[in-house]
Order: structure tokens, then C-alpha cells, then sequence
């Protein structure tokens, strides 16, 4: 079997970046693959013991992207591991990058304006992103912390039998993540905000952690949670789903958010996941 990953995405969000890092992995990396060759490549890595059996293959245009996509479900008829990576950013970012690169956007000649070239790819990859396996957003991304998510999702030692879920904490006043499954809004919480002595804490401290936790209101909503993704996590495995991020949502990001992330965090680790904890906003 050979595990392949199509690399997709807007144009300056990262792809190559996410490749370069890929084969820092011991990846086998194709840039710019044209789809009427993707199933040639994959099968000399089959045959060919001097090729490695993870395959990333980095597609450009928006219609190569979309025939890609259709490639898919031949491959993984075959018995190949095959996963969709997007690359996502944000319009005034990607703007921000052709601005300092002087590098001209694929679909400019079309469009008077950068902005207007980047919304129309946009629109051409959204039947792409719907389905990718996995979204990452890389806007507010250097690559050195887009490489750090590179190497947890994508290296060896990770656990790849099965599903990998994520779970993230955020602040709504900070913008509702791009990159996720699930969105759970805790704002009906008691704000340990407005308490002077724990403002200056964070959800990982352990007053903050009782303040938000030590509640039958919590206690109830985290059962439901529980019970909800006792549901859902076996339903999506059998379903092919290959990452499921969770994110945990509350006003600033810092305190419920982070609480209630963590205890999920570590319930899913009591239930046999490897699940990644982050909290995006908790320095803000």
C-alpha cells in the first residue's frame, strides 16, 4: 500500500512550503504533478522498492486541482492510502504575500485587481476543499509553525491507523477558526474575565480550570459532549475520515475555552486518541 497525499490549495498559501517540509520528512515530493501522470507515479512506487512508499504530489491550477480530486477514489480502489491536504489563507494575507514576492497570481491576467484573481481561485477550489481531508489555514502562519503542524500531522512516529482529532481553544472576538470540523460555543459559561484575580491567568492555571469546570452546568455539557463524540468519532473512522478538528470557542480565548479544551483533550486521551491540543488565542 502506498500512502499518498495530494497537496492542494490557493496559490501562495503554502503548498511548496508544505512540501519542502514533507521531504525534509523522507517524503517522496512531486511538485507541479500533472494528473494524467499521478497514476504512473504511484505505480512505480508500488513496484519500485527504491522509491518510498509515502507519495506527496503537489497539483497547481485550480482544474488540475478539481481532476485530481476525481483521481482519488481509483486510487484508493486500488488499496492505497490516499489523503487531500488544503492549504487555505485569507484574501488580505495572500495579498499581503504577492505584495512582498512582486510575483504575479496564476489567474491575474484576468482580473484588475490581485484581490479579485485570489477570491475567483477561491471560488474554483471550493468543490476541492470540500473535499480535503484536512484544512489547514495559514494565515496567521510563519513557516516555522507551518512546518511544526507539518511534522505533528505527517511524520512517522505519528499514529496512523486510525483517525487523528485535534481539538483547539479560540476567542469568537478573534474570528471563528477556517480550518475545523466542529465548532462548540461555551460563552454560557461563567466568565472567570470578570473576576480580578483570575483575569490575569489562563485556562491552563488551575483556579481558572476549577472556576470554569467545577460547575454541574460544565459538568453536564462536557457528558453531553462526551456522549456526542462517543457517537460520532467511531461513525466518521468508518466513513474514511482521516482528521476531525474540534475547536472550543469562547469570547476572548483564554480562559472557559482553554478549561473546557483541555478536559476534552484529555478525555479523548482516556478513550484511546492521540489527540493534538492547541490554544490559539490564549496569548492574545
Amino acid at each position: 500500500m502506498t500512502d499518498i497525499l495530494l497537496i492542494a490549495g490557493l496559490s501562495g498559501a503554502g503548498r511548496s512550503q508544505a512540501a519542502d517540509d514533507l521531504e525534509d520528512l523522507g517524503w517522496f515530493v512531486v511538485d507541479n504533478m500533472p494528473v494524467a501522470l499521478i497514476d504512473k507515479v504511484v505505480e512505480l512506487a508500488g513496484s519500485n522498492s527504491a522509491l518510498q512508499s509515502q507519495l506527496a504530489l503537489v497539483v497547481g491550477t485550480a482544474s488540475n486541482q478539481s481532476n485530481a480530486v476525481a483521481v482519488v477514489h481509483r486510487l484508493r480502489e486500488a488499496g492505497n492510502r490516499v489523503r487531500i491536504l488544503f492549504l487555505d489563507a485569507s484574501t488580505p494575507e495572500l495579498v499581503k504575500r504577492y505584495g512582498a514576492t512582486r510575483r504575479k497570481h496564476p489567474l491575474a491576467h484576468q482580473h484588475t485587481s490581485i484581490a479579485e484573481a485570489i477570491d475567483h481561485e477561491r471560488m474554483l477550489l471550493e468543490p476541492v476543499k470540500g473535499s480535503a481531508d484536512l484544512v489547514i489555514d495559514t494565515s496567521d502562519l510563519n513557516v516555522h509553525q507551518l512546518k511544526s503542524q507539518i511534522v505533528e500531522l505527517f511524520s512517522s512516529g505519528e499514529d496512523s491507523a486510525g483517525m487523528q482529532v485535534s481539538v483547539t481553544s479560540f476567542g469568537f472576538k478573534h474570528g471563528i477558526p477556517l480550518d475545523v470540523d466542529m465548532v462548540l460555543d461555551v460563552r454560557f459559561l461563567p466568565n472567570p474575565h470578570w473576576d480580578e484575580l483570575l483575569r490575569p491567568q489562563t485556562g491552563l492555571d488551575d483556579a481558572v480550570r476549577h472556576y470554569v469546570l467545577d460547575r454541574p452546568l460544565s459538568r453536564s455539557f462536557l457528558e453531553h459532549v462526551h456522549g456526542l463524540l462517543g457517537l460520532l468519532l467511531p461513525a466518521y473512522e468508518s466513513e474514511g475520515k482521516s482528521y476531525l478538528t474540534i475547536a472550543i470557542g469562547c469570547t476572548g480565548g483564554r480562559h472557559r475555552s482553554v478549561a473546557i479544551a483541555t478536559e476534552l483533550g484529555e478525555w479523548l486521551t482516556s478513550i484511546g486518541q492521540h489527540p493534538r491540543v492547541t490554544h490559539r488565542d490564549i496569548s492574545r
